[in-house]
């Protein structure tokens, strides 16, 4: 018989295995609220920010990665009527692992996000084109009209 006031200790060998690590996002909370996930590439899969340089026109978009690598980007077809990309938006892409100057286009991230993810310094310093332009320091005259 086991005693009732103490528990069964699991046994290590028996334990369930780990689930997998959930995907990398980012809880975007404003004013205490949860408005939403960002997704972040995920290293494992190759998967890293990149940002549109030129449209190139038939879904296609030439892309400066932040390895600095310039690939020609895919946009896959779940986002190609759905998600429009504009010279300047930054992406989250997949290079090909058969062909080193072309890459799938996975997300792209409103101008609102990018800043945010600037904000919390989630951006590589080559990427990181987004955020607020820098104030003029305090001691600065401000210009008189005369």
């Amino acid at each position: 018989m086991t005693d009732p006031s103490k528990p069964d200790a699991p046994d290590e060998a028996s334990a369930p295995p780990e689930p997998e690590a959930a995907p990398a996002t980012v809880e975007l909370v404003e004013g205490g609220e949860d408005v939403g996930r960002l997704p972040l590439p995920r290293k494992s899969r190759g998967e890293s920010f990149g940002i549109a340089s030129r449209l190139l026109g038939a879904a296609r978009i030439q892309v400066m990665c932040d390895d600095s690598v310039s690939r020609m980007g895919r946009i896959t077809g779940k986002m190609k009527k759905k998600m429009w990309i504009r010279e300047g938006d930054l992406l989250v892409v997949r290079p090909w692992g058969f062909q080193e100057g072309k890459a799938d286009i996975i997300f792209r991230y409103s101008r609102t996000q990018a800043q945010y993810l600037s904000r919390r310094k989630l951006l590589p310093a080559s990427m990181d084109l987004f955020g607020a332009p820098d104030a003029p320091p305090s001691d600065a005259v401000p210009p008189t009209a005369t």
